[in-house]
């Protein structure tokens, strides 16, 4: 009789721990696309979400897929064109998605997707390595004054996105000619990061939350960033505003799905969103990096994205990206 018993008390034991894993997170699964390359923000967005929702029992699973090319073109295509198969799909993007439907770069714009969540900005980081005889800003403004294109600025994107766009208004901003800066686009983050560290380019254009824990590390020296003010995650690294310059960007990043997504699903999705923000595990991603949360579900995402259609295009049309 005990060897009768065993078996089903095994099965019991294992039903209910497959009945708890079953309910235990809100979402069973989330794979989420990544349009560029390891090491970049939006690697480093996607994965730092992800790994907090499945610590913190909001989704049971997730996986994640780098799918880079066409100034993150290629991953939109790829969504668009097997939305059937993507339901369980979130792509993460940021404001290059404006910036790049602007400029033709790629013919689909966010009104082709469905936007999901709009979740941190990130502000914007001119970086230098730490053997750079840059000390400051004001070191770099001065080598510029004498010869813009002595002054090479790495970036993990094209020319004319976003990288461009904040270290061109951060020189207009000193009253140069935008046009006039020397901008090397390379393939993610990771990549620009390189060019810099092996002496390729004298400078960086990124987001702050990609190079903060290089520069705690002495790896990297964070020149200035483009926030207000000093940020709590970054206390001893200046602000361009404290030069004179008021160049004040901060870029978006968030989550869209397939086109024709259904709405529950977009619900279910912003709720183990929203929970996360009040979860211990999100607030060490979020301050490691130094983003600042800044949520926005579906409906007040789609807004604030055609708001900053137009702004994005006043900027660039500014500096010359656009006619």
């Amino acid at each position: 009789m005990l060897h009768k018993f065993k078996p089903s008390i095994a099965s019991a034991l294992l039903a209910t721990v497959f009945s708890f894993s079953a309910t235990a997170a809100d979402v069973e699964k989330i794979h989420f696309l990544i349009p560029g390359g390891a090491g970049g923000g939006w690697d480093m967005t996607a994965r730092g979400t992800g790994d907090v929702l499945v610590k913190e029992d909001l989704v049971e699973n997730v996986s994640f897929q780098n799918l880079s090319g066409g100034g993150g073109g290629k991953a939109i295509a790829h969504l668009i064109e097997t939305a059937e198969r993507q339901q369980d799909t979130l792509m993460v993007n940021s404001t290059p998605i404006v910036v790049r439907s602007l400029t033709g770069v790629f013919p689909q714009s966010f009104r082709d997707l469905t936007p999901v969540a709009a979740t941190i900005a990130d502000y914007g980081a001119i970086v230098t390595s730490t053997d750079s005889k840059y000390q400051t800003w004001e070191d770099v403004v001065a080598d510029f004054k004498e010869n813009p294109r002595s002054v090479k600025i790495a970036g993990g994107s094209a020319r004319g996105s976003m990288d461009h766009l904040v270290v061109a208004a951060a020189f207009k901003g000193e009253g140069f000619d935008a046009k006039a800066v020397r901008y090397i686009a390379y393939d993610a983050g990771g990549k620009a990061m390189a060019a810099l560290l092996s002496g390729e380019t004298q400078l960086l254009s990124t987001g702050l939350g990609e190079v903060l824990e290089m520069s705690k590390s002495g790896q990297v020296r964070v020149l200035a960033v483009t926030a207000p003010k000093r940020l709590e995650a970054a206390p001893d690294i200046p602000t361009l505003v404290e030069y004179g310059n008021d160049t004040v960007f901060a870029n978006w990043r968030g989550f869209f799905a397939a086109p024709g997504t259904d709405q529950a699903k977009i619900d279910e999705w912003n709720k183990v969103l929203a929970e996360m923000y009040s979860t211990d595990q999100w607030q060490v991603v979020r301050d490691r990096n130094g983003w600042i949360d800044n949520y926005k579900p579906d409906q007040d995402f789609y807004s604030f994205l055609e708001d900053q259609e137009k702004q994005m295009g006043s900027l660039m049309r500014e500096l010359g990206f656009l006619k």
